[in-house]
């Protein structure tokens, strides 16, 4: 059979496999990305292909591939045709779904086949789930024993995925951990109480298309295409949390006048509980205004009231936290400067007893306002660089000597820089520093990276872990972070670990 007649929709393939099983043929299915195929494919193939008589092969669609930032993955035709050359492969289909689950439905396999990797772990849960798939149509899932060959340790060494300083930077990185340490470091996670402290912001995006300048004003108009809403602020920075931490609980401010109360719920994680306080007006909304295709924001109007919550409102935050019965194993302030975080409740957490943890931020409402030294103390602090100048008034000193002076004077014992393009600089309190590059030349979106980054940095501090592991695992984080429009979803678990996984092979 010529390799382009191999390739079939799946729809079609089901059909004709189902005539190929009432002949007594037996069908081996074999799924993945196969974004480069490689000599532990082939024999991947070989060897599957001795379970049976027809070796079906299907691939996963671009749309879902999600290999970590800055990788290359080549179109689903042209992976598909690179499978169909293959001597051992009889059928090559391009599924719709994100994994092989509803392919197996539908094609019924007698033997589904993995590769060695996948005996003795199922990092996603996805094989448990297709197992059950196999099951459920009669068939049994079997394991080729061959030479196991990573194309993503492959395309790291060879196709320059990573610059060159981030391929050292991580070379060194593998002579001190292992990756089974820190992915062990990351399950023991779960255990952690969290408390998260901040604004809710929900995160309007207004797709547009530019029609041009209007002939009578010195204006651009637009016309609307359509809209989302995301939950972002401290919402966002809980969910990230709560993907990691068991137990999390969220403090915030809805507004009394229009408080959006079931949409924030809704996007919440189940393992999130709520306590909010009414802020004056609405809930905070920031609607950016974006060019689609290109995602380039036009402009922001902001809805909410530039005003402290009330005295009512701040006794009764107050009160929730003097009711806490015992410490949070960390507290997490994330500070948009927004009238939530007043100075008795920024003493009422600084006297709490427990790992505190604080990341202000500037913004164009602001700017010059919110500044990290209005917390007398803080065990962890995570800021940008335009942050940490603002907070020591220096536009110019070298940002090691600005760092190290905001750590000394909250008397933090972790202090993390994140510096965009450049990575981090991740201080401890011993004078040790870590300078961590970014792990991806790709961005779609920066809106939440710096709340990902903090989010799953701040856990990880108070778990203990080396602060050289927290950088690593934060430019981690905030790499998968900017590929992601605004918040629409938190960094899952599963996610981080696989490119964790292909950062460190």
């Amino acid at each position: 059979m010529d390799s382009a007649d191999k390739i079939r929709l799946v729809e079609e393939l089901a059909e004709e496999l189902e005539a190929l099983r009432a002949r007594g043929k037996t069908i081996v299915q074999c799924h993945g990305v196969f974004d480069l195929t490689h000599p532990g494919h082939i024999r991947h193939f070989r060897a599957a292909r001795q379970h049976g008589d027809i070796l079906v092969v299907t691939v996963t669609p671009d749309q879902f591939v999600n290999k970590g930032p800055g990788r290359p993955v080549f179109n689903e035709r042209l992976r598909a045709e690179s499978l169909a050359a293959l001597a051992d492969v009889d059928y090559v289909a391009v599924t719709r779904w994100p994994t092989a689950v509803e392919a197996i439905r539908l094609l019924r396999p007698h033997v589904y086949c993995k590769g060695p990797d996948y005996a003795t772990e199922d990092p996603t849960g996805v094989l448990a789930l297709e197992a059950e798939a196999v099951r459920d149509a009669g068939g049994r899932v079997a394991f080729t024993a061959d030479l196991a060959f990573s194309s993503t340790a492959l395309l790291n060494e060879f196709y320059g995925v990573y610059p060159e300083a981030a391929r050292r930077w991580l070379a060194d990185f593998k002579t001190r951990h292992t990756l089974d340490g820190i992915l062990g470091g990351l399950e023991a996670l779960t255990a952690l109480r969290v408390l998260v402290v901040g604004e809710a912001i929900l995160d309007e995006y207004h797709y547009c298309a530019p029609l041009g300048k209007s002939p009578k004003e010195a204006i651009v108009s637009v016309r609307h295409l359509r809209e989302e809403t995301f939950a972002g602020g401290a919402l966002a920075c809980a969910n990230h949390v709560a993907g990691f931490c068991d137990q999390v609980d969220l403090v915030t401010c809805l507004g009394e006048t229009d408080a959006r109360e079931a949409f924030v719920r809704e996007h919440l994680r189940p393992n999130v509980r709520v306590f909010s306080v009414p802020r004056p007006g609405s809930t905070i909304i920031k609607r950016r205004y974006v060019w689609e295709p290109f995602l380039v924001k036009m402009f922001e109007v902001a809805f909410f009231e530039d005003a402290p919550i009330s005295p009512g409102a701040e006794a009764a935050l107050i009160g929730f936290l003097h009711g806490v019965l015992r410490p949070y194993d960390v507290m997490m302030i994330v500070d948009y400067g927004h009238g939530l975080l007043t100075p008795p409740i920024v003493e009422a957490l600084t006297t709490m007893p427990g790992p505190l943890a604080v990341n202000t931020q500037a913004n164009s409402a602001n700017l010059g306002y919110n500044v990290i030294t209005k917390y007398p103390r803080a065990d962890y602090v995570c800021l940008d660089e335009p942050e940490a100048r603002l907070a020591r008034q220096d536009r110019w000193g070298p940002i090691e000597a600005l760092a190290e002076d905001v750590q000394r004077q909250l008397d933090a014992a972790a202090l993390v820089v994140t510096r965009g393009h450049l990575g981090s600089l991740v201080c401890g309190e011993d004078g040790s520093r870590w300078e961590i590059p970014a792990f991806s030349r790709e961005v779609v979106d920066r809106v939440g990276a710096g709340d990902a980054y903090f989010s799953l940095t701040a856990p990880c501090v108070a778990a203990g872990m080396p602060l050289d592991v927290v950088g690593f695992l934060g430019n981690a984080a905030g790499a998968l972070a900017v590929k992601i429009v605004g918040n629409r979803t938190p960094v899952e678990p599963a996610a981080l670990a696989a490119f964790v996984r292909a950062l460190l092979k």
